[in-house]
């Protein structure tokens, strides 16, 4: 089988997974779009893919602990 990566990235309010080069959607909170990837990724593990997520950690002072706007 293939490989899965997602990465989460973006700044607070404006948060989005990649997946293939692709960007689909966008969301309000880093803890957000890491949920999405992990919907996903439970898919292509079901599938039988090996997967990858990566998501930044926090800014200290930029941002809240799931990536919300202040």
């Amino acid at each position: 089988m293939g490989f899965a990566d997602y990465k989460v990235f973006g700044v607070p309010g404006e948060w989005h997974v990649e997946h293939d080069g692709k960007v689909a959607n966008t969301y309000e909170t880093k803890e957000a779009a890491f949920e999405a990837a992990a919907a996903a990724a439970s898919i292509a593990l079901r599938e039988g893919h090996e997967i990858r997520i990566t998501a930044p950690g926090s800014k200290g002072g930029t941002e809240t602990t799931t990536g919300a706007r202040y």
